[in-house]
């Protein structure tokens, strides 16, 4: 987290949660204790020190926080303001004011096929208050990332990243985010639109910005490196974190890829390692 923090929000940020187009994540800790990270764009406040999200799909994000509440989470707006924070899980409703307010809106009221079947609410523990994406450091970033992945890339081992995984996150527009475990056991979320992919199974990001928040990660944990465009194509990363070295040059933070998930719809699922077809044997 950074050094500001705010035990509440006020009205305004409550107003600018509200629109369903916006970026909204949830970290969260599985039964391994290790970071995993979901896309819900339904992510809002519903008062001064509550958050809200709603249920359409299955996920593991959902699985994850009924046996640790403990989450992080970002909402980054139309205009590339941003919060980031830690809350914890609270209890789920099948009925209510927010129940019927996701409800009501377009995307659920006139689908004929799904609708919000479930609330989740989280207590704010924190949050780093209204911040702006600091562009031109981010842009700077991910030019010397693009030196340090071209003098370095690497094509040895298992096709841990596959071809369309890299492309995604090689597209300098896209969005990536780093989320590990901090020290009090929630798990905190990182931009690091800079990544990009130096091989099939390597994951590189020079360390500006937020450089003072990327040292403090240890090296040798285990992080999640969450991408996505902005049609909502996204996946979900996982590797041991190398710490920062010289990377072509450049001072980059490594991660070594060892766990690949596909977070869309219809179907969550891994992609690697590989899980295998197995035939239906219940009926």
């Amino acid at each position: 987290m950074t050094e500001k923090r705010t035990t509440a929000f006020d009205q305004t940020e409550i107003e600018a949660f509200r629109p369903t187009m916006k970026v909204g994540l949830v970290a969260t800790v599985n039964d391994q204790g290790l970071p995993h990270v979901s896309l819900l764009a339904s992510l809002q406040a519903s008062a001064p020190t509550q958050l809200v999200f709603g249920q359409f799909t299955e996920g593991l994000s959902k699985q994850h926080i009924q046996t640790n509440p403990r989450v992080g989470f970002l909402i980054m707006t139309m205009d590339k303001a941003w919060w980031r924070g830690l809350a914890s899980f609270s209890h789920t409703a099948q009925h209510g004011t927010e129940f019927d307010m996701y409800n009501n809106q377009p995307m659920f009221r006139y689908n004929s096929y799904f609708g919000v079947h479930t609330v989740y609410y989280l207590d704010l523990v924190e949050h780093s208050g209204r911040q702006l994406l600091p562009m031109g450091s981010v842009v700077f970033g991910a030019i010397k990332t693009i030196v340090a992945r071209t003098l370095s890339r690497k094509t040895t081992g298992d096709q841990v990243l596959n071809g369309w995984t890299q492309q995604l996150f090689n597209k300098l527009d896209n969005l990536k985010f780093l989320a590990y475990v901090g020290h009090l056991g929630h798990p905190v979320i990182i931009p690091v639109i800079q990544a990009q992919a130096a091989g099939n199974a390597e994951l590189i990001f020079a360390i500006s910005p937020y450089r003072r928040e990327l040292e403090a990660i240890p090296a040798g944990i285990q992080v999640a490196l969450f991408g996505m465009a902005l049609t909502m194509e996204d996946v979900l990363v996982r590797g041991t974190y190398h710490g920062i070295a010289r990377v072509g040059g450049m001072q980059c933070g490594r991660v070594e890829a060892n766990w690949v998930y596909n977070p869309m719809p219809p179907k969550p699922q891994q992609i690697y390692p590989d899980v295998g077809i197995e035939p239906v044997t219940v009926f």
